[in-house]
């Protein structure tokens, strides 16, 4: 499979990397990167892919939507309607799937990651900085606002009073505010972005694959709804799991004082 605005590899068995390369462009959210990228995650899991990791190229990570969309001899989007159904809830719907996919997704922070490029790093279960990266929804400099999710997850990753700061000031945050803010798994020297991402993914390769899709599915759903609803879909995932090869090798494992060997199932689901 081609692709023209990243490049999908497998560097190591059971990663999968997308690098977006549209670093003319700052690797904006361009229509061909938006389908592309949902392209690469079905290709990710079509290879049993156990983690995904996410990274930019150039100075960029990912800044946002193609501002040249919608001002300029470029601009295609000009109806409110027209540019929410074709283009808005397509960015939001892609960051869906990212947090809903049943492996993790480690975003590799390599340099600039505004408004929909850090909705998009939001959206990933891990983030690790380069030193020099900045991040931020600086959508109210543009008559904007961030709408593919950043308002949410930003409020309640770092609370409402940070949050406000961060998106009323439009402020680009630098690598080391946004981890004492807790955005961070890790910071590191921008040449050490992969090996950085590679052993993470690594030590979640040692976990089980089903459970880790579980796990993923009751956090994100215990920030939509209520306690005792977020408690019974936890027994039910927890249930999911009983007698699957994962639970039987993980309960061996412990039984015989080994670590255990586990390995994607065909057919069954996290």
């Amino acid at each position: 499979m081609s692709y023209s605005t990243l490049e999908l590899s497998h560097p190591r068995p059971g990663i999968a990397l997308v690098r977006l390369t549209r670093e003319s462009e700052m690797n904006t959210l361009s229509l061909p990167l938006i389908a592309e990228l949902d392209r690469a995650m079905d290709a990710a899991l079509d290879a049993k892919s156990r983690v995904l990791v996410i990274t930019g190229s150039g100075r960029a990570f990912c800044c946002g939507a193609h501002l040249k969309y919608f001002a300029g001899p470029d601009a295609i989007f000009r109806e409110r309607f027209d540019t929410r159904d074709r283009y808005f809830d397509r960015i939001a719907r892609l960051f869906d799937r990212i947090e809903a996919i049943g492996i993790p997704v480690i975003a590799g922070i390599n340099g600039y990651a505004m408004g929909g490029g850090f909705e998009l790093a939001l959206a990933c279960d891990f983030r690790i900085f380069a030193d020099t990266a900045r991040v931020g929804l600086p959508e109210a400099k543009l008559g904007a606002t961030p709408g593919a999710g950043g308002v949410q997850k930003l409020a309640r990753f770092i609370g409402r009073g940070k949050a406000l700061e961060w998106i009323l000031l439009a402020r680009h945050v630098e690598a080391a505010e946004a981890a004492a803010s807790g955005l961070a798994y890790r910071v590191v020297p921008a040449d050490r972005i992969e090996a950085e991402s590679f052993a993470l993914a690594e030590a979640l390769m040692q976990l089980s694959p089903l459970a880790l899709g579980q796990c993923k599915a009751s956090v994100h759903l215990a920030g939509d709804v209520d306690l005792r609803s977020a408690r019974r879909f936890g027994i039910e995932a927890l249930s999911a799991l009983v007698d699957s090869a994962d639970w039987r090798e993980g309960m061996a494992a412990f039984v015989e004082k080994r670590k255990p060997a586990f390995a994607p199932q065909p057919g069954e689901q996290a």
